[in-house]
């Protein structure tokens, strides 16, 4: 019995230093610097949500103005939230996307419009009172959404590419289970009334390995964030490099055959474990400033991401207007001015 314990312990010991030197081999990889530093200018953008705009207390038109007037962002994801433009089953107001997309136009701005009943900011899924206690008549509505927002927009010349979804593989938010044979549907709904435009699918930089939705899009658009905080384990910094990507844009050209990646959502902003508002400035400004700002837009550009959608504008905006601390905006439009 003791030769068969100490033969045991010996396999356990092999196997678990066999393990250990894989994750350092494969920490190493994914963290090992890189000859390539990618593109000297990349095009940039951001995500704009009227939604958070308010939440935090700035005017969003405002807000949005000088997103495209000082900033000049030529590259906006907007979301369109299925709760406010349906707040009545079958009574669609669609004034206050209508308004952003004039304004884009007017700049000749280009527009991801994000749809679907997942779409960016928390809680993630934006899903009417009306809908809630019937999951059935939750996904009928749901492609009915889908339908009304092409049919109105399929023409609109700001309207460069539509987003199915947000993570849609991604369990976080507060959100019903996915169910892919509805997102399936979202999809194909959106190639046959609007066969021109590309349509983009997005997932997760870090929790992912992107086959599910790069598969499904004709462009696959990816999150990529670096310092995270959850109530589980606290605030932390993923372990990975350039590297780390790449291998995963090796994946998805191999497997799923997709050419077509870019950056979504790239960290801009404070990730805290509290509403990032209400922590004191020097926490957030510990979080993200504009030093951390550019030094992960050239992560994004080292990964070989040309094209990078910022995520965090309208805390930019709130830091300059609200706390008269301009650094951030200030930072942000030199990159923009640089890679214009």
């Amino acid at each position: 019995m003791k030769k068969i314990i100490k033969l045991t312990l010996k396999i356990l010991l092999v196997a678990f230093s066999s393990l250990t030197t894989l994750a350092i081999i494969v920490l190493i990889y994914f963290n090992w610097p890189i000859s390539e530093t990618g593109d000297d200018k990349v095009s940039l953008g951001v995500t704009f949500s009227k939604r958070y705009a308010e939440d935090i207390g700035l005017d969003w038109k405002e807000t949005y103005l000088a997103v495209l007037d000082d900033l000049k962002a030529r590259n906006i994801r907007l979301p369109v939230y299925w709760d406010w433009v349906e707040k009545e089953e079958g009574k669609f107001d669609f004034a206050d996307v209508d308004w952003q997309l004039e304004e884009a136009k007017k700049r000749q701005v280009e527009i991801i419009l994000a749809i679907g009943q997942k779409v960016p900011r928390w809680p993630e899924c934006f899903i009417p009172d009306w809908t809630k206690d019937d999951d059935q008549k939750r996904k009928e509505r749901l492609l009915n959404l889908v339908e009304t927002v092409v049919d109105r927009y399929k023409n609109n010349p700001a309207v460069k590419y539509w987003q199915v979804e947000n993570e849609p593989f991604l369990e976080f938010g507060i959100c019903p289970p996915l169910d892919v044979a509805v997102l399936d549907k979202e999809i194909a709904l959106i190639r046959e009334k609007d066969p021109t435009r590309k349509i983009i699918v997005t997932d997760s930089g870090e929790l992912s390995m992107w086959y599910q939705a790069a598969k499904r899009a004709d462009i696959f658009g990816t999150t990529m964030y670096f310092n995270v905080c959850s109530s589980r384990f606290g605030c932390f910094t993923y372990p990975i490099g350039s590297n780390f990507f790449r291998l995963k844009r090796w994946v998805i050209r191999t497997f799923a055959h997709q050419e077509n990646a870019f950056v979504v959502e790239l960290a801009g902003e404070p990730w805290l474990n509290e509403w990032t508002v209400n922590a004191t400035l020097e926490k957030q400004l510990n979080s993200m400033n504009g030093e951390k700002l550019a030094k992960n837009l050239a992560f994004a550009q080292k990964a070989g991401f040309s094209k990078i959608y910022i995520w965090g504008v309208e805390w930019w905006y709130w830091l300059k207007t609200k706390k008269n601390y301009p650094d951030v905006w200030n930072s942000a439009r030199e990159l923009f001015m640089k890679n214009d």
